[in-house]
């Protein structure tokens, strides 16, 4: 994302404003205009985060699960990051966890106290848990990471909103997705049916990428299928991931859903190499859910490329153009 070379390309006459430059060797997104496009996600800052995560882990016991020490200090480094930069955080109770966890919802600008419940919002999740086989720094450090400096840059980019955009930090994943079963089934009819989207972000930095987006064909897709398009890489349906993540209590409620993911346990094709570059007939993430799953198992490229797309998406769905 900080060097840039001479190939650029126009997402869609639908998106004209967005100006995609091919990096060495990652991608970013450049804004043409002031208030017309996101600013570009600084990859350096996001592995700056996995790095601490991966401290956090080494510090209790090489993993970050679930109502853990190594979990909780997670959580409260994002906490104090969030805080900050003057974001609004608030910490709720996961109630069906397995272990005992509470977890993070930011909010983008800060909500009045009087805020409807029908008040329109975009939400933004990635777990923050892991298991006890490691760190989980691409599953799911990588998600919880992007998430964390998305929220960052909106809050220093400061745009003029038309939505709200909440952001949340997941537990009990692992065990059956019980932070995100909590959390929509604490909300009201009116607080779900203000919801208009609910994204996921779940191992974004996979060694071997793929590039796989939720429901790829469908509305809500659209901006994170777009941007990945404008980089040639042309995004397939997350067969893998179908019902293994946090978008699954939001679908099941009627909640329109979609996110990122560049693969874990699957095998990449010989045609998905041809296409996306990697090795053929080797799984995406070798190290999913095993010890080897640090700081050195992440692919920059895809990480940047993750961490750009979802700020464009938060940019076309949230923010007043």
């Amino acid at each position: 994302m900080n060097r840039r070379t001479q190939t650029i390309a126009t997402v869609t006459a639908a998106v004209a404003a967005l100006v995609v430059s091919m990096t060495t060797p990652t991608a970013a997104a450049s804004a043409p205009a002031a208030g017309t496009s996101p600013p570009d996600i600084n990859v350096a800052q996001v592995q700056s985060h996995l790095a601490r995560l991966q401290a956090i882990a080494a510090q209790y016991g090489n993993n970050r699960v679930t109502g853990t020490n190594g979990y909780n200090a997670s959580r409260d480094y994002i906490q104090s990051r969030l805080q900050s930069a003057g974001i609004s955080v608030r910490q709720r109770i996961c109630v069906p966890c397995v272990r005992s966890a509470t977890y993070l919802t930011a909010e983008w600008p800060a909500p009045p106290p009087d805020a409807p419940e029908d008040r329109r919002v975009v939400v933004f999740g990635a777990h923050l848990d892991n298991d006890f086989g490691g760190p989980g720094i691409n599953d799911n450090g990588s998600g919880a990471a992007v998430l964390l400096e998305n929220a960052l840059a909106l809050a220093q980019a400061d745009p003029a909103m038309a939505e709200s955009v909440r952001f949340i930090w997941w537990p009990g994943t692992e065990q059956g997705f019980d932070g995100s079963k909590s959390y929509v089934q604490s909300l009201t009819a009116s607080q779900r049916a203000a919801i208009t989207a609910y994204y996921n972000i779940d191992a974004v930095g996979s060694t071997n990428a793929g590039y796989f987006v939720d429901g790829v064909s469908s509305p809500t897709a659209a901006p994170l299928r777009q941007y990945w398009n404008a980089l040639n890489l042309y995004p397939e349906e997350n067969i893998e991931g179908f019902g293994r993540s946090d978008n699954v209590p939001f679908r099941e409620a009627g909640i329109p859903t979609s996110g990122y993911t560049t693969g874990t346990r699957g095998i990449k094709s010989s045609a998905q190499a041809a296409k996306w570059g990697g090795t053929a007939n080797r799984p995406f993430d070798a190290c999913h859910h095993s010890s080897c799953d640090t700081t050195t198992n992440i692919n920059p490229t895809a990480l940047d490329r993750a961490a750009d797309g979802i700020f464009y998406t938060i940019w076309k769905t949230a923010v007043a153009w």
